[in-house]
């Protein structure tokens, strides 16, 4: 009995002592904490990431894209490892914003000072292959005595192609594919099944976006461009057409066999004949500084540029003084006690920084309008004065409307410095015999520079590129006489980069455009880092 007792009392375990477990033994619902819901969740994730990644690394590899492939490579390596890893805690965070900033900040400077160095815009594309096959698309003629093929149009993900019928074979290709052979042909007509084609009913081809598109479309016969290519009148049937000019690839000439001039690939990516005359298609070479060069040194742009960026320094000191000042003095008067009905009026005079931009310039473009506008009806008695087509007019009505947009925020953050100033300060000063100009000029306005000096800073940049007063306004007229790509005298450095670009029509060219881009950068941001280091001598008031 007792040695049984002895035994039991010896294997009992305290209550207050949990019994030894063996090496490797765990908890049910600590081994599932490992792999459970937040685990599943964050698989999920990185399999979208990582196959979103792979699309973009296939597709660059495919344009020869290797830096691109390159970059997109080695952020989704890192992000697998960091994302798998108990390591690296605080990557896992600051990953996604170095992520951001590469792809919407560093690589679209990084591209854009690429362009720069180009020729890339109007007739300059593509490379040198689309190049030639866009020169020998020109002047086509139909092969005298060639055979008209049965066709029908096909389409492959959203990309539009022909199948003929010729020697017995169906034939097909798009675009940037020449034909091939997919089998045998149909007994008579048009094939009728094409192996990873789907036909284009009848009824959508007389659609008129499809129609056109078919119209235009050009398959070549083979590889070789100087074998031509087929094309189709009607959707049913197709014919080969050859152009009348010819590629020698050794050579690098392009002949136009009805003259017989022969046209040269130059190192600018044109094809030029002796007599200086060029085709109009080219291709994208680099170019060096030439565009920055033109940018200073070509006669028809240098004077219409400079007044653009004249008054672009101009416009944007005076959108930040005059409703800068604005807002100051509404501030002072509203933030006196003395002033019946405060709040409703400051509700008021912020209505207009509750406006759409885009809506307001819209608005008062029409009431500048000279023949039917409220301005000329109700302030000026019906006088035509030409608000729009004036250049000082313009510039004057431009620079009203957006310091009547503009001054509510500065009336705002005006208000917000004077509340916060110290009242000791002020009391001091009064009790020191200083009137209430001195305050103003002594006390008031340094103290009320040093909140706002970084705002001003900021808003000067922002007013350097405001591009949507400008253009919804007055699309940047009234034109500059003999000024290229369209520039007017409201125009400022943003909408002229837009102008040149040739989004609004006309001939584009990006490279000059990037490079104009690239000259606006660098100043706006020299301009801010001075001005940042002269705030600093604000702070002496504080």
């Amino acid at each position: 009995m007792s040695v049984t007792q002895g035994t039991v009392a010896e294997s009992a375990t305290p209550p207050d002592q949990t019994p030894p477990r063996s090496a490797g033994a765990e908890p049910h619902g600590r081994r599932w904490s490992g792999l459970g819901w937040g685990f599943l969740v964050k698989l999920a994730i990185m399999g979208v990431i990582n196959a979103f990644g792979l699309m973009g690394i296939f597709a660059a590899i495919q344009a020869e894209s290797w830096i691109i492939a390159g970059a997109a490579i080695v952020l989704l390596v890192a992000a697998d490892i960091i994302y798998f890893t108990k390591r690296s805690l605080p990557l896992k965070y600051l990953l996604p914003g170095l992520a951001f900033l590469l792809i919407f900040q560093v690589f679209i400077f990084g591209y854009t000072a690429y362009i720069a160095f180009t020729n890339y815009g109007a007739g300059h594309v593509g490379s040198q292959e689309q190049a030639v096959s866009a020169a020998l698309s020109q002047g086509e003629r139909r092969v005298e005595g060639g055979a008209t093929l049965p066709l029908a149009v096909v389409e492959q993900n959203g990309v539009y192609g022909f199948a003929v019928v010729e020697d017995g074979e169906v034939k097909v290709g798009s675009a940037d594919s020449p034909l091939e052979s997919v089998g045998d042909a149909p007994a008579s007509g048009a094939p009728t099944e094409v192996p990873g084609w789907n036909i284009v009913p009848r009824g959508e081809l007389v659609q008129q976006d499809t129609q056109a598109l078919v119209l235009a479309l050009r398959v070549p016969v083979s590889d070789d461009p100087n074998d031509g290519s087929i094309r189709t009148r009607d959707g049913a049937s197709g014919a080969v057409y050859l152009s009348t000019l010819e590629w020698d690839e050794q050579a690098q000439t392009i002949t136009d066999t009805a003259t017989g001039k022969v046209y040269h690939a130059t190192d600018r990516g044109t094809f030029a004949a002796d007599d200086g005359t060029e085709l109009s298609t080219g291709w994208v070479v680099n170019v060096g500084f030439d565009n920055f060069l033109r940018l200073f040194t070509d006669r028809d742009m240098v004077e219409p540029l400079a007044m653009v960026t004249l008054w672009t320094f101009v416009w944007a000191v005076l959108s930040v003084v005059i409703p800068f000042a604005l807002g100051l003095v509404f501030a002072l008067i509203f933030n006196d006690e003395r002033v019946k009905g405060r709040k409703i009026l400051r509700t008021l005079f912020i209505l207009p920084y509750a406006f759409p931009a885009f809506m307001s310039a819209l608005l008062f473009r029409g009431m500048f309008n000279a023949e039917f506008g409220v301005i000329n009806e109700f302030f000026f008695g019906g006088t035509n004065i030409d608000w729009l087509g004036d250049p000082w007019l313009a510039r004057g009505a431009v620079l009203f409307v957006n310091v009547w947009l503009t001054y509510p925020y500065y009336f705002l953050v005006c208000t917000g410095a004077l509340q916060a100033l110290p009242a000791d300060a002020l009391e001091a000063a009064s009790i020191d015999g200083a009137g209430r100009f001195r305050q103003l000029r002594s006390i008031i306005l340094p103290l009320v520079l040093v909140a706002t000096a970084p705002l001003l800073i900021s808003s000067f940049a922002f007013s350097f590129n405001n591009f949507t007063i400008i253009y919804m306004f007055n699309a940047g007229g009234p034109a500059i006489p003999g000024a290229p790509y369209a520039l007017g005298s409201t125009d400022i450095l943003i909408s002229a980069i837009w102008d040149i670009s040739g989004v609004s029509g006309g001939a584009a060219d990006y490279g000059l455009a990037s490079a104009l881009s690239i000259l606006v950068f660098i100043v706006v941001g020299v301009i801010s880092a001075i001005a940042f280091r002269q705030t600093k001598k604000l702070e002496e008031y504080q």
